[in-house]
């Protein structure tokens, strides 16, 4: 696993052993911040369920003024930790080590682009959605990935589903405020 591109391009980033973890494929991070590539700069993001860190910290490599990761396993948190120092973009990041419904009642900043890919098949992200809509900012993207037999709403708060794209068994939906024009 390997950032794409931009100030971090080629570093490779951590993983920890065993199963706790599921790293996005790169083919499928490629695709993804492909769909996105002009809507990152000097955006704020928060990657959600942050696991190893990949998705912010490949948004900040490609000039995301700042990301918050999120995750309430410590020994990921960790992770992210060694990976945005390798990577020399700690300085733009903000590690909390909380569950997702305790920080998003929380914060008060909105975001940009969100990144939620929670552990598959525990309803976690059905449950964090609607939480994280009410967290944006009216531009901002909300980014899903979860298994394509796993169903997730048309809507979420203000914010509707616009384009899906499967990868095998992985599907990535885009969320986007009802008054913004899909992209």
């Amino acid at each position: 696993m390997r950032v794409i591109t931009g100030l971090a391009r080629g570093k490779r980033l951590t993983t920890p052993e065993g199963e706790d973890i599921r790293p996005t494929p790169e083919r499928v991070k490629e695709a993804l911040f492909s769909a996105i590539q002009f809507e990152i700069e000097g955006r704020r993001v928060l990657d959600l369920f942050a696991g190893t860190g990949q998705l912010g910290i490949e948004a900040l490599s490609r000039g995301a003024r700042e990301a918050v990761f999120v995750d309430a396993n410590k020994n990921s948190l960790a992770v992210v930790q060694k990976n945005l120092e390798n990577t020399g973009l700690l300085e733009s990041a903000h590690i909390k080590n909380m569950d997702f419904a305790s920080f998003l009642m929380q914060n008060e900043e909105p975001f940009d682009i969100a990144f939620l890919d929670p552990p598959y098949r525990t309803g976690l992200l059905q449950r964090a959605l609607p939480m994280v809509a009410g967290r944006m900012n009216k531009g901002g993207i909300i980014i899903c990935e979860y298994p394509c037999d796993d169903d997730i709403p048309e809507t979420a708060g203000e914010f509707v589903r616009g384009r899906s794209y499967r990868y095998g068994k992985i599907q990535i939906t885009f969320y986007r405020h009802k008054d913004v024009t899909s992209q």
